[in-house]
């Protein structure tokens, strides 16, 4: 048995990030920039107002001035001439401010009649005028990569960005193995179980940028094995689920290896999620996961969310910890690291009493993955301890 640290190492060596391609801004969201992107002008391009109100001058702003309205500003229609002093221009939110005009006097600050106004309070300590490149000039930098979130496709939209180079969405196939296993929705016999895993691993990954293909469930032969692998061609990562233990049914390592799989290791000093397999697969990495319900989703979320991040460009690191207080005494740990279900709330974790590996009603209520270090000595209730959101 190898560590989970070790493990990572592991898969970390069987992946590349991927080649990019070029893609419409209005299909980018969620997807990795792979190179940078550079804004092709100024936000705001020109010195605009942040208020409705009146352009003036400055030292036009004084209680009982009385100034000519000359004309109007407003969002793609500015004022064409120069202001001078002792004149106002009716101007809105996001127009230009005429040339000359050093100050915006919001409306309910003037009395109004006809083309005049007149200034009645000059508690406003701000000119409310947007300089140009405010937000940001031209040139600025949007680094890669990163995930694109709503937040940054308005920016790049905003930087006058169409089309954006992101890594392509990495082709991942899931296949459950298992003569027990039927599908949701079908009449399952009287020693059958629904198949679970698979749909939880590819919302996962679908919600992390992978395309993930669904294949027919493998029975327990080498024959449905050999034919699952012949449909996982053109996948960048091949996970299968089930049968990577040494029981007599358990026949992924064996037709895996005829194939021709370069193993990396199989068994992973982690609890759940002890019986894991990893190798390469012709050009595929292929990562054979437990088929207990939460030891899948578990090694989901410290292995292959991690590997998918790599196929992605995002670097080659763990699962992201945080820390919080214990909110109940815990026991001793044992050999192995232990990820236990828990929930989060307020920066206090409780972990569940519950921890057997087939219990996903516990897994459906939890937000984090409590983390047991090897060896670790009881902790107390008040303790600081580290988990995995999830």
């Amino acid at each position: 048995m190898i560590s989970v640290e070790q493990a990572l190492e592991q898969l970390f060596a069987l992946v590349e990030p991927l080649e990019s391609e070029n893609v419409a801004l209005t299909s980018a969201n969620g997807r990795t920039l792979a190179k940078p992107v550079f804004a092709k002008r100024n936000q705001p391009p020109f010195a605009a107002s942040a208020m409705d109100g009146y352009a003036i001058y400055k030292n036009d702003y004084q209680v009982g001035r009385t100034l000519q309205v000359i004309g109007e500003s407003a969002a793609g229609a500015r004022f064409e001439y120069k202001m001078l002093e002792g004149e106002a221009v009716r101007i809105f939110t996001g127009a230009p401010v005429p040339t000359g005009a050093d100050w915006i006097v919001i409306q309910e600050d003037v009395d109004a009649i006809g083309r005049q106004i007149t200034i009645r309070d000059t508690r406003e300590s701000k000119s409310y005028i947007r300089p140009a490149g405010t937000d940001f000039e031209a040139g600025e930098t949007l680094d890669a990569p990163q995930v694109l979130t709503p937040q940054l496709i308005a920016l790049l939209a905003s930087m006058n960005i169409s089309n954006v180079n992101v890594t392509r969405k990495p082709e991942i196939a899931i296949i459950s193995t298992g003569s027990e296993l039927v599908m949701p929705g079908e009449t399952p016999g009287d020693d059958q179980i629904i198949a679970s895993n698979t749909f939880g691993l590819k919302a996962m990954l679908e919600a992390n940028g992978a395309n993930v293909r669904v294949l027919p469930i493998a029975h327990d032969t080498a024959p449905a094995l050999r034919t699952a692998f012949a449909l996982t061609y053109g996948a960048d990562l091949i996970l299968t689920i089930g049968g990577a233990s040494v029981g007599d049914h358990d026949l992924v390592a064996g037709v895996t290896e005829e194939l021709g799989m370069q193993r990396a290791f199989y068994k992973v000093a982690m609890r759940p999620g002890k019986p894991l397999m990893a190798g390469k697969l012709g050009k595929a990495a292929m990562i054979g996961l437990p088929g207990n319900p939460v030891s899948a989703m578990v090694c989901g979320q410290i292995f292959v969310l991690p590997v998918l991040r790599a196929l992605l460009g995002l670097g080659k690191a763990p699962a992201p910890r945080q820390s919080a207080t214990l909110a109940n005494d815990m026991p001793p740990n044992g050999p192995r690291a232990h990820y236990m279900r828990a929930h989060v709330l307020d920066g206090v974790i409780t972990s569940f009493e519950r921890q057997d590996s087939a219990l996903l009603s516990v897994l459906a209520k939890a937000n984090a993955l409590l983390l047991r270090p090897p060896h670790e000595d009881a902790k107390q209730a008040g303790e600081a301890v580290t988990f995995v959101p999830i």
